[in-house]
């Protein structure tokens, strides 16, 4: 269980380190995420909606703020073709992150864990619970990418890995293009109460998700 842990915070902590560089350097804000899909937006529908697959996409290597992309996107494109493009970018970060994963993750994981027999308990443990951890994972900034990443290198099977990711995901994207079309920048309550409430949803199944590990360990025990 702790080499699992490790591992985890170690993907997560990659993800953190890539964002604070991001930050510190200004590369990209959120005011340049704005000002592309407005500049976007006077191009068409298609070009702005392609646009938003790329930036959430991308935010697989550069962790571009996922709640306010997905946000704009219903903002800007309307409710329907807005969660689309949310769909599918979401959907592309976690079939990219799960097979470069599975791809060239073994071979990393061997020179950081360094035992087969952990590594193999690792995956046994991802197996039985990281379906539920890919259910959760949006509670949390960065942490999605990283079960994506760890679903690739552990080996879930990709029917198991693309069920728990989609389900996820897609009312994760039509709950956020919703509030982002029926958001003002005068009104933007709609947009404000929603991230609340997607938070404390979120939050909830991280705690009842803990909750249910502990009761695990103790009948183990």
């Amino acid at each position: 269980m702790k080499t699992l842990i490790k591992l985890f915070l170690l993907l997560v902590a990659c993800f953190a380190s890539i964002f604070v560089v991001i930050k510190l350097t200004g590369l990209v804000t959120i005011d340049d995420v704005k000002g592309w899909l407005a500049l976007a937006e006077t191009i068409s529908p298609l070009t702005l909606a392609a646009m938003i697959v790329l930036l959430l996409l991308v935010d697989l290597v550069i962790s571009i703020p996922t709640l306010i992309v997905c946000m704009l996107s219903g903002y800007f494109l309307g409710f329907g073709l807005g969660a689309f493009a949310s769909m599918v970018g979401l959907s592309l970060v976690g079939v990219v992150g799960y097979t470069m994963s599975r791809l060239f993750g073994p071979t990393l994981l061997m020179k950081v864990v360094k035992c087969e027999d952990k590594i193999e308990e690792m995956a046994n443990l991802f197996h039985r619970h990281g379906f539920i951890m890919i259910l959760v994972s949006r509670a949390i900034p960065m942490v999605p990418e990283s079960a994506a990443c760890m679903s690739g290198i552990t080996k879930m099977p990709l029917q198991r890995f693309a069920l728990a990711w989609m389900l996820s995901s897609c009312p994760y994207a039509l709950m956020t293009a919703y509030a982002g079309s029926v958001s003002t920048a005068q009104d933007p309550a709609p947009a404000i109460v929603t991230a609340i409430g997607m938070m404390i949803i979120l939050w909830a199944g991280v705690t009842f998700f803990s909750r249910y590990q502990m009761a695990g360990k103790i009948e183990v025990r």
